[in-house]
């Protein structure tokens, strides 16, 4: 019997890009012969004619599934929802705008055939057609998220990759709300394989994230991974009290001896705005764990379903 791979494709707008995808994989099953290939669509709550080129793509080949949120519940939710639904032996995540280069899962296939690994994960060598700026901030984060949580997220790792299927099992496990998926894959461990390519230009259209969305899930990653935000608004609490103590005995000391008293109510009120900033800023941190805890108790669903041909699905909570 014939090895089944799923391919699990995000899609937020891509009408233009999917008919593109659909002929790669055709190429991909060409040189895939002992495998069967399944693309699993999953359509974020598109505002254009995606969901309807997903159906008609699918009416012609029968290998296409698709999955159409009722609304935009974001990437993280539709790679859970593909991986969740996926009955392939290896399961693949991989971008609709071929940024992901569909040819690189021979070799991600090969690496996995051989045993000793249970992912083969894509890495880009450079950031070729990205604004430096972002280059640069993007860089930094992978440093700083791999310094102050106990794992090692490389520069250039993308969400791409083949896995085993008992490595996806143990991801689909994780049912936890708020999800860093990057984070995840390497939380989970296993034995993993890069696999370096030159970074490719999108085959139409642009990115979906702006600079903003990108720093919400930066700050995602951390909160998610990370407990230094936490340690760092105690010491900062802690630096801050020991100095106002040494500052009240230097006040009282002067008192004493010279008996002048302290002027100056811009300095003081500055000491005190400065002061409230710094709590407000370790209150916002706290804040920001509380609401991770509170979406969590929800128990709300990931994702929801509106329109499938899969038949029955794990609609996970």
């Amino acid at each position: 019997m014939k090895e089944k791979i799923s391919i699990v494709v995000p899609c937020y707008n891509e009408q233009n890009t999917l008919p593109k995808l659909v002929k790669e994989v055709k190429k991909l099953r060409e040189s895939l012969k002992e495998c069967t290939i399944e693309l699993i669509l999953v359509n974020d709550g598109s505002s254009d004619q995606t969901l309807s080129v997903m159906k008609e793509l699918s009416a012609v080949d029968h290998d296409i599934s698709y999955l159409s949120f009722s609304r935009n519940f974001g990437k993280e939710a539709a790679m859970y929802a593909g991986l969740c639904n996926a009955q392939g032996d290896y399961i693949a995540v991989m971008d609709a705008d071929l940024q992901d280069p569909p040819e690189l899962l021979i070799r991600m296939y090969e690496v996995l055939k051989t045993g000793e690994y249970d992912c083969a994960a894509a890495r880009r060598t450079n950031r070729k057609g990205e604004p430096p700026i972002r280059s640069w901030f993007a860089k930094r984060f992978y440093r700083l998220l791999t310094k102050i949580s106990d794992m090692e997220l490389l520069d250039g790792v993308r969400d791409y990759r083949l896995m085993k299927r008992s490595m996806v099992d143990v991801i689909v496990n994780m049912h936890e709300y708020n999800r860093f998926s990057k984070g995840i894959f390497e939380w989970v461990g296993f034995r993993k394989c890069w696999i370096e390519y030159e970074n490719t230009p999108r085959s139409s259209g642009g990115s979906k994230w702006n600079f903003w969305g990108l720093t919400k899930y930066a700050i995602d990653g951390i909160v998610n991974f990370s407990e230094v935000p936490l340690s760092i608004a105690s010491w900062l609490g802690l630096f801050m009290t020991s100095i106002s103590f040494l500052a009240v005995i230097f006040i009282v000391i002067r008192k004493l001896l010279i008996g002048d008293p302290v002027d100056g109510w811009a300095s003081t009120a500055s000491i005190i705005v400065f002061i409230g900033g710094l709590q407000l800023f370790c209150l916002g941190i706290i804040g920001k764990y509380l609401a991770k805890v509170y979406l969590e108790t929800k128990k709300r669903p990931h994702f929801i379903v509106s329109e499938t041909n899969m038949g029955e699905i794990k609609n996970v909570g």
